[in-house]
């Protein structure tokens, strides 16, 4: 008796596993571990849902015109050029459907994004990682990475689970000495944190190169993670095969409602860009004075390197979620000595810097 086989490459994937949510049983969590936002979603965002749910019977609009027509008028954009997502994810996994197959490659830095190999794998190709240095991606090191097979570069800019960068310069850079064949993919996830001079998400790199695409979410800085609310903005030749490649209703009512007085919402999201700015220098000096390791971050968390301390990560995990603090192990990414921690409330973060204090004995 024989049962349904699927593709080979299919069976190497190791599941996508998200952040915790929950400790012991009804204990209150401070959940710090998807890099979500602390503030939550816009209220005018929220009343929007509510209204939009009235109607949850009647289709989505399949072009979420209003949305893109929104995030255009936000971002100085071309809306002609902008698609949308269940979530950047969708996208990713798009990209890789529409442009990789059995023997292409596709490339990213060492602790690049999880997503990026599964859906190169789902696709038949074979992703491959480029070494960073000093946990940050190095131009030099994919440049030297790229082959005949190479058909996809994702650049998280800024990267996650590490929190670096590169400036728009290094940037240009790749763009400048990869073939004309092969996409570029900016993912700015983050790209709202980032106030240094020298950082662009790339749209401009877009507007000047057929090759170039830059994604961006909704579910970190907007607040709207439950939504699965992502865009891109491409060349017009990806926005064709995008376009012929997704769902036909690939991005809810709901969605769309919250995600257009998301954007129209900036002061909210002002708010939360200071709260970000006033916490990544506090956590970084208190975890770096107990003598923890802390890579520079311009993102909403914080890589926090135990190596040193004497205790294990494994251990810091366990003893912080005893008392509902949830931080994400990033073994998955070959850090295992390193928790990664989501800026939160300023309880949270009192709370977690307390915690740390104890377990370390300082």
């Amino acid at each position: 008796m024989t049962t349904p086989v699927p593709q080979p490459a299919i069976l190497t994937i190791s599941p996508y596993v998200g952040g915790k949510s929950k400790a012991g049983e009804n204990q209150k969590v401070a959940k710090l571990s998807s890099n979500e936002s602390p503030l939550g979603p816009s209220p005018k965002a929220v009343e929007a849902i509510r209204a939009a749910a009235v109607a949850a019977h009647r289709y989505p609009d399949g072009g979420a015109h209003e949305l893109i027509e929104a995030i255009a008028q936000m971002h100085g954009l071309d809306a002609s050029r902008i698609v949308c997502g269940n979530g950047s994810d969708e996208i990713i996994s798009l990209l890789n459907t529409a442009y990789v197959g059995p023997g292409d490659e596709v490339l990213f830095s060492e602790y690049g994004f999880l997503m990026y190999a599964i859906s190169a794998k789902v696709a038949g190709a074979t992703p491959v990682k480029a070494p960073e240095v000093d946990r940050t991606v190095s131009v030099d090191n994919l440049l030297a990475a790229v082959t005949d097979r190479t058909k996809i570069v994702f650049l998280a800019n800024p990267n996650n689970p590490t929190g670096t960068y590169l400036p728009h310069a290094e940037v240009v850079r790749l763009r400048a000495h990869l073939r004309d064949d092969i996409l570029l993919v900016l993912d700015a996830a983050y790209a709202e944190y980032v106030s240094n001079n020298d950082y662009s998400a790339g749209a401009e790199l877009v507007e000047a190169h057929d090759n170039v695409v830059m994604t961006r979410t909704f579910s970190k800085i907007y607040g709207l993670a439950a939504l699965r609310l992502g865009w891109a903005y491409c060349p017009p030749g990806v926005i064709d095969v995008l376009q012929r490649v997704r769902g036909p209703f690939n991005v809810n009512s709901l969605a769309q409602a919250g995600g257009v007085e998301a954007v129209r919402d900036q002061a909210h999201i002002e708010t939360a860009r200071r709260h970000n700015d006033k916490w990544l220098p506090i956590l970084t000096q208190a975890f770096r004075g107990m003598g923890l390791g802390v890579t520079p971050s311009v993102g909403n968390f914080l890589l926090i390197d135990f190596e040193d301390s004497g205790k294990t990560a494994a251990e810091a995990e366990s003893y912080l979620a005893e008392r509902g603090l949830l931080l994400r192990s990033v073994a998955g990414y070959g850090l295992a000595t390193c928790l990664r921690m989501s800026i939160g409330l300023d309880d949270e973060n009192h709370a977690v810097t307390e915690a740390l204090r104890d377990f370390l004995g300082t």
